[in-house]
């Protein structure tokens, strides 16, 4: 037994089999997973096809290589499977950004809110900007931080700070993550329009 036709030029360079594996001796593992030990290569090929299985190497690292005793199809389509699974837990995770002013609407804010909840949603960290400028550079700093907290109040997302408020570039700044261990906040109920000045 060795590589079929449907077997891709990747997949050949990436796992060795059968006789391909040219070392004297390996660590032997059985077709349900039994450790049979360290044992001469043309032994262990000779129960694999003695079983009508292949013998595959699957740490070419190890001293000696560890090979197993399987189908190749399926051995492929278990480790298939496995990549799969790793690969949707790695995520990237990406610090995404958004901006508020003083003055920002309510349905603006409830936008950039409902994006920013997207957001930490989907695994990403959000950083917050609160934008200052003129006079506004100049306000208290707890005045202007009570501003962003109102923002922060109405995300429909649970949250932990990861980085807390504090003066930046822009004006203030916070970047945020999500809590899995909290219930996601209620979405506020639709308030009537005020005046910019009003809403943040």
């Amino acid at each position: 037994m060795g590589f079929t036709k449907y077997t891709s030029q990747k997949e050949k360079e990436q796992v060795r089999m059968n006789d391909a594996i040219r070392v004297k001796e390996i660590r032997c593992i059985g077709p349900n997973g039994e450790n049979i030990g360290i044992i001469a290569t043309h032994e262990a090929l000779a129960k694999a096809r003695e079983l009508g299985l292949d013998l595959i190497e699957v740490t070419a690292n190890a001293n000696p290589p560890v090979c197993r005793i399987a189908d190749y199809g399926k051995f492929m389509y278990e480790q298939k499977k496995k990549d799969k699974v790793i690969k949707s837990k790695a995520k990237v995770t990406e610090t995404k950004e958004t901006q508020v002013k003083i003055g920002t609407s309510s349905r603006d804010m409830e936008i950039k809110a409902e994006k920013s909840a997207a957001w930490l949603k989907e695994g990403h960290r959000v950083k917050v900007d609160l934008f200052l400028w003129g006079r506004y550079k100049y306000m208290e700093f707890n005045f202007l931080k009570e501003r962003l907290e109102r923002f922060l109040a109405i995300i429909p997302e649970s949250y932990k700070i990861a980085d807390e408020i504090k003066k930046s570039p822009k004006g203030l700044s916070v970047v945020l993550e999500r809590d899995p261990s909290k219930k996601p906040a209620q979405k506020p109920a639709p308030r009537p329009s005020v005046p910019p000045e009003e809403t943040l």
